[in-house]
């Protein structure tokens, strides 16, 4: 068997291609992550903007209590922080879309209709995900986080501690809400079918109260359910519409 001579022009054609190609997606990455950049400082100067708005709307569960803060640049960093995951969820179409056109450039038009598509629905169920956090989770767990031991102490919430548990949990029941979406998704690029997904289904009922368990601020297993109880159902919706989506696919090879 004759060997690639190195030095050969052919082969020196071949090396200068692939590190033409190399250079081509370093600078494609490149020009995706500027557009993140951007996408990030204009929804971050949009989250300074509507900060004290967003303030009102998270302090609303806490029945019109006002938190305390006890160091001098508390309320101020928690300030920051609220424009910048602001400016992170309005970002987020954008860096979903990004990533997807970086990780798949090999998909067919059809395929980048579904993207087109799932994008707005992905921060269409994000906000849902946010809002049942705020008016179904928070004030059955505040309830009980300000109740527990209220005979015995006295409770002065830290705006700062109250922030990082509000956030914690709507950002996490947003991801939740999000399940739907990417099964339907892995099922129209042929990854996942519903077939594999009702499989894992025994599973699921276990993975969603042990997410109730870490996601939630409290250890009462009503509030833990009332976390697993959408993780299933979700779940159980992205089955059934995973199953949906595939029906036109059988159509055609029959």
């Amino acid at each position: 068997m004759n060997e690639k001579d190195p030095h050969s022009a052919e082969a020196i054609a071949q090396a200068r291609d692939k590190k033409l190609t190399l250079w081509g997606h370093l600078d494609e990455l490149r020009r995706r992550l500027s557009r993140v950049a951007i996408a990030l400082v204009l929804g971050s100067g949009l989250g300074f903007y509507l900060t004290p708005r967003i303030l009102e709307f998270l302090l609303r569960p806490m029945g019109g209590e006002k938190p305390v803060f006890t160091e001098l640049t508390e309320y101020l960093s928690v300030y920051f922080n609220i424009a910048l995951l602001a400016g992170l969820a309005v970002a987020i179409p954008v860096i979903l879309y990004e990533t997807v056109m970086f990780l798949l450039p090999g998909l067919t038009p059809r395929e980048r209709r579904y993207v087109y598509i799932l994008l707005p629905s992905a921060s269409l169920l994000f906000v849902v995900g946010l809002l049942f956090s705020n008016y179904v989770l928070l004030p059955p767990a505040l309830g009980f986080l300000l109740n527990f031991g209220s005979d015995i102490a006295t409770p002065l919430i830290r705006i700062g501690n109250y922030i990082n548990v509000v956030t914690r949990l709507m950002f996490w029941t947003g991801i939740i809400f999000e399940t739907p979406l990417v099964m339907v998704f892995l099922a129209k690029l042929g990854v996942m079918s519903y077939r594999t997904f009702g499989r894992a289904r025994r599973w699921i009922f276990i993975l969603a109260f042990v997410a109730g368990a870490l996601i939630t601020p409290t250890m009462d297993p009503i509030n833990q359910t009332l976390v697993a109880v959408p993780i299933i159902v979700l779940y159980e919706l992205g089955i059934w519409i995973s199953w949906l989506v595939a029906r036109p696919k059988k159509t055609e090879a029959s």
